[in-house]
């Protein structure tokens, strides 16, 4: 479903340091640290599965796109993945589609454009991962559910 972009709330995309308002941000590979195992499947397009815990971070849905969030800890949490990236608030840049992916709102679009740096150099602390970790618990519990209330309807 494409959206007007003038309809969104204010956008976060985390990531890649240095950017400055006006620059595009376009699809890339995925990040990898090196040694990192969960990365590296991403990269090679798969997810990494943990025993008991099944798929973490599985890769994007959609290569092709730059995805940003209205939920400000949710784009803190990307920023911190990339080795002390940075928060940017952007405006998407093409045709707008809402993501199903994430737990958090998302969209995602060809490109974004930088409109201003929100934070640089993002670091979370434990206290901010543990807070966030429980939200997205909470959300993916609620989805859960709806999915089962759904299927109870067919």
């Amino acid at each position: 479903m494409t959206l007007d972009p003038a309809s969104l709330p204010r956008l976060f995309h985390g990531g890649v340091p240095g950017l400055v308002p006006g620059d595009l941000i376009r699809p890339g590979p995925p990040h990898v640290v090196e040694g990192c195992a969960v990365c590296e499947a991403r990269a090679r397009g798969e997810s990494y599965l943990v025993p008991g815990l099944g798929s973490i971070d599985p890769p994007t849905g959609r290569p092709d796109r730059v995805y940003f969030t209205s939920d400000r800890a949710y784009g803190f949490w990307y920023a911190s993945r990339y080795w002390r990236g940075d928060l940017y608030v952007v405006e998407p840049v093409g045709v707008v589609e809402e993501s199903a992916e994430d737990p958090f709102p998302t969209w995602c679009a060809p490109e974004a454009r930088v409109r201003s740096v929100y934070s640089r150099c993002v670091q979370l602390t434990m206290a901010e991962r543990r807070r966030l970790y429980r939200r997205w618990a909470a959300a993916d519990a609620q989805r859960a559910a709806a999915a089962l209330g759904e299927n109870d309807l067919r």
